[in-house]
């Protein structure tokens, strides 16, 4: 269906006589999206087949997990186009400059349908040369968001560096694909499992054994995961807002799938003997990973006075939570995986929307709507409550407060972790949710203690409206998920529970 999609909108847009405004494009692409999850939805029933269906010769994998995030892939693309267009700007013909929310040109819906359509193939990837063009599919489209508003110097700058970064990570995963192929003799994946996991000819195993720690690498520079993360916080600060919500959540959701998927398949394949000592380089590599991305995302964080440069590096420290739980690699912790990639992604997003309404109504009279910097943001409690009151909701959630999302999120990997022994990061999970506090706490202070301008109180009094309905009710239903969650969690959690057993039932 995102094929057809793409197609029509390519249709639509080479029409020299259809004068189709982007806005509208934006919209279709958006409904588009909704209805791709409710088509993925009719694959529920996935489970009768037993572990899956293959398609294409082995080139898809078709499970209850693939479509499950297809459907949840869908729905987020579809929120997050919503916050692209704001309506009831006035002046918009005199305020149209690079960091507008509206798109400069009509081909951005197929861009994000390009990279909707690569995040889709790539979870149900199950052959070497699938999953390269998948990620190339899903990453091509990325750099051009990234460098969308070309007139833009840091927009430009941060869609290169994107883009000669992303294409070294590409690098890498070709490179570990091809020592892969060249000591295996096979591009599918199953049949590369099944070698290995019979195989313990050393002349086979430790060439194919640094194949997929390459390909690995490759994979956490995409996810921005330590030490593979210095690109993110440029990337992330230079972009517009919109962009950088994107950039932030879809890339990760497929990714960490597909590593989900690939360890799942690799099992115990990738260990090593070394003087009768055996390695599992793979859960080794996850782990070490997860250590440095929770102490760095933390640490470095505190110093950062751009918004969206902190909240890089808190993503940053939420792939370290990530990583932990597909490091320990039990039911318990994948099922904590799940719910906590679930989570991520509502609360980010939720996050990420409500800054850009906030960039709406203060910059409403500016050259640019973008909040630059977290003083951008004083003394909005006052001026926007709601808004004041839900970005709060957010941060807390993303800290880890009780009784929100997110800290049922960290508790479930935490007690995975220690209930397999893994106390030191556990420990310092715990001590680096402790500190992260302390900067989302600085940006509450700044909403609600710090006075605000009064320059930016003759906008904000303005009548005019800054933010579509559907907007508001996108952050209204999001923030009640967040905040509400307590009260009805067997829905969430079932659903986990669910997928996860699926790893393990088969």
């Amino acid at each position: 269906m995102v094929i057809l999609g793409i197609f029509l909108l390519m249709t639509m847009v080479a029409l020299p006589r259809a004068k189709i405004s982007s806005t509208l494009l934006i919209r279709v692409t958006s409904i588009l999206l909704l209805f791709v999850a409710r088509l993925s939805y009719q694959n529920r029933y996935i489970n009768s087949m037993g572990s899956g269906l293959s398609l294409f010769n082995g080139l898809f994998d078709v499970t209850s997990i693939t479509g499950s995030f297809d459907r949840f892939m869908a729905i987020v693309g579809s929120i997050i186009l919503i916050g692209w267009a704001p309506r009831g700007f006035k002046k918009l013909a005199e305020t149209q400059t690079v960091f507008t929310r509206v798109p400069t040109i009509p081909e951005y819906a197929l861009i994000i349908l390009f990279t909707t359509c690569g995040a889709s193939f790539l979870i149900s990837s199950s052959n070497l040369v699938s999953v390269y063009l998948r990620i190339e599919l899903q990453s091509f489209a990325v750099y051009i968001l990234a460098a969308l508003y070309r007139d833009s110097e840091s927009a430009t700058s941060a869609g290169l560096k994107y883009f000669l970064l992303g294409g070294l990570s590409s690098g890498l995963i070709l490179l570990g694909s091809r020592l892969i192929y060249s000591n295996t003799g096979l591009t599918d994946l199953e049949s590369i499992y099944t070698l290995l996991s019979v195989d313990n000819n050393s002349s086979i195993l430790l060439p194919s054994v640094i194949g997929f720690i390459i390909m690995t690498c490759g994979f956490l520079f995409k996810i921005a995961a330590a030490p593979f993360h210095n690109w993110a916080p440029d990337v992330y600060d230079g972009t517009p807002t919109i962009v950088t919500t994107w950039l932030t959540i879809m890339p990760k959701i497929s990714i960490l799938i597909f590593l989900l998927r690939l360890q799942t398949g690799l099992g115990n394949s990738l260990t090593v003997v070394f003087d009768n000592v055996s390695i599992d380089v793979w859960k080794n590599l996850l782990l070490l990973c997860s250590l440095l991305s929770l102490i760095l995302g933390t640490v470095v964080g505190l110093a950062q006075y751009r918004i969206k440069r902190l909240f890089a590096y808190s993503t940053i420290s939420h792939v370290g939570f990530l990583l932990l739980a597909l490091g320990i690699n039990t039911e318990e912790s994948i099922e904590s995986f799940f719910f906590y990639l679930i989570q991520y992604t509502i609360t980010n997003l939720d996050a990420f929307l409500v800054l850009l309404a906030f960039g709406y109504i203060i910059n409403y009279s500016k050259s640019f709507m973008d909040i630059q910097f977290i003083s951008d943001l004083k003394g909005q409690f006052r001026a926007n409550p709601l808004l004041g009151l839900t970005l709060t909701i957010c941060l807390f959630s993303i800290a880890g407060v009780p009784p929100l999302i997110g800290f049922f999120g960290k508790q479930m990997i935490l007690y995975s972790a220690t209930h397999r022994g893994y106390y030191f990061l556990s420990l310092v999970a715990i001590l680096v949710s402790v500190i992260s506090a302390s900067y989302y706490l600085n940006i509450i202070r700044v909403i609600h203690f710090e006075s605000l301008n009064k320059s930016d109180e003759k906008v904000v009094s303005s009548d005019e409206p800054k933010i579509t309905n559907v907007h508001s009710f996108a952050i209204a239903t999001l923030t009640m998920v967040i905040a509400l969650y307590m009260f009805k969690p067997s829905i969430l959690l079932n659903s986990t529970t669910l997928l996860a057993l699926t790893l393990y039932t088969f």
